[in-house]
């Protein structure tokens, strides 16, 4: 845990400005984005406080994993279920504004505006699918 990262904050509910959406599991919490760069746009977060995508490691896949898998419930909770129209990823660093690893769900991704379509582009040298 670290107090001065607001995501280490808001999955301890220390954040009372940020409402946190269910989630299946408890190693996870999701919540919207304070910037929204599409209709749905959602975080999922782990609770314990990780590095970065680049800090990630093979024994890291089943967490990720199982953030795609909030993500894509989160959407279907939603009322959004074309899952062919979702952009999931992580900024790459140094364009990650908080040091805490953070899943973008972001959909429709064929909704995206012109600078979202650039901020969220697929395997770009600043965002990861």
């Amino acid at each position: 845990y670290d107090g001065k990262c607001v995501f280490c904050r808001i999955a301890r509910r220390e954040e009372p400005g940020t409402a946190l959406l269910p989630c299946e599991y408890e190693d996870l919490v999701c919540f919207r984005d304070i910037r929204p760069g599409a209709p749905h746009h959602y975080l999922v977060v782990p609770v314990e406080h990780m590095g970065n995508c680049k800090t990630l490691k093979t024994e890291h896949i089943p967490v990720v994993k199982r953030m795609m898998e909030v993500g894509k419930a989160v959407l279907q909770r939603n009322n959004f279920s074309d899952l062919n129209d979702v952009r999931m990823g992580f900024h790459w660093p140094p364009f990650c504004s908080i040091s805490h690893l953070h899943l973008h769900v972001l959909a429709p991704a064929s909704q995206l505006g012109f600078l979202s379509r650039l901020i969220y582009r697929v395997n770009s040298y600043w965002f990861i699918t």
